[in-house]
């Protein structure tokens, strides 16, 4: 997919394996500030000696295998990304992952790629899409009620030692 977002000038792609080494560290630091992850390791320490980081970064190479990876760049350099799936039977379209390279965010770049992944589902005939946020997620929360989303429900985090 390519297009063109005229407000905010970024260019969509359909991510590449080529990609991979830019938006791994631009999703890992994106998520740092906001993600439950890491309060694990400041709670309860690594996970068998595996920390946020890395656990971060398993799941975002399970995610990037998998997923559809949409990019948004600025004169050839990757600014944001949003990743995905499309249940075809629901037309329901799942975002997994919006994220902001860390220097480039608050330039309403979050609002274009989620734009642009919607945009992207109801070109493959979703007719909803689903996202979740943390509480805490102050910014993404008045994004996404911004963009027309409704919350439906909340979910609480449990997490025990064995």
């Amino acid at each position: 997919m390519t297009g063109r977002d005229t407000v905010e000038s970024v260019d969509f792609r359909l991510a590449t394996p080529d990609d991979y080494s830019v938006l791994e560290p631009m999703v890992v630091d994106g998520f740092e500030p906001i993600t439950w992850v890491k309060m694990i390791d400041e709670k309860y320490g690594p996970l068998n000696g595996v920390d946020w980081r890395e656990r971060w970064k398993k799941r975002f190479r399970g995610i990037f295998d998998s997923q559809t990876v949409l990019v948004g760049e600025i004169d050839g350099n990757i600014v944001a990304c949003a990743t995905g799936t499309l249940d075809a039977e629901t037309k329901l379209g799942y975002i997994d992952i919006l994220a902001v390279a860390p220097g480039e965010q608050g330039k309403g770049y979050g609002r274009t790629m989620l734009r642009g992944m919607l945009d992207h589902f109801r070109a493959h005939g979703a007719e909803h899409a689903h996202l979740e946020c943390l509480v805490w997620n102050e910014a993404g929360n008045c994004l996404y009620r911004s963009e027309g989303f409704e919350e439906v429900a909340r979910s609480i985090r449990w997490f025990v030692k064995l």
